[in-house]
């Protein structure tokens, strides 16, 4: 049976993959989206703000992109949409030189 030790040791070096995998993937994208539960990268992002019961929320589109979770089988996916009521990040990488 794996002790705590050895739990840390897998997540460790699955978030090192991760990030191998983010810094080979990031070329790729044209924008970094962050919200309070996760990372993305996309080509195409939509925030529209909402309102329901007096309540503001924002509903994010984004298109063509790539998830940081270590827990997914799969991080590519093609359209996801983002509810959320806390602070989000979206930031424009720069243009890649050709």
């Amino acid at each position: 049976m794996a002790g705590p030790e050895d739990l840390e040791r897998y997540e460790t070096e699955i978030e090192l993959q991760l990030y191998h995998e983010y810094k080979a993937v990031l070329p790729m994208f044209r924008y970094v989206v962050e919200t309070e539960r996760r990372f993305y990268l996309a080509n195409e992002v939509e925030m529209n703000p909402e309102n329901e019961n007096g309540r503001p929320y924002l509903k994010i589109r984004l298109k063509d992109a790539w998830v940081w979770d270590m827990y997914r089988p799969a991080r590519f996916v093609s359209n996801v949409t983002v509810v959320t009521f806390k602070d989000v990040n979206v930031e424009e990488l720069p243009e890649k030189e050709l």
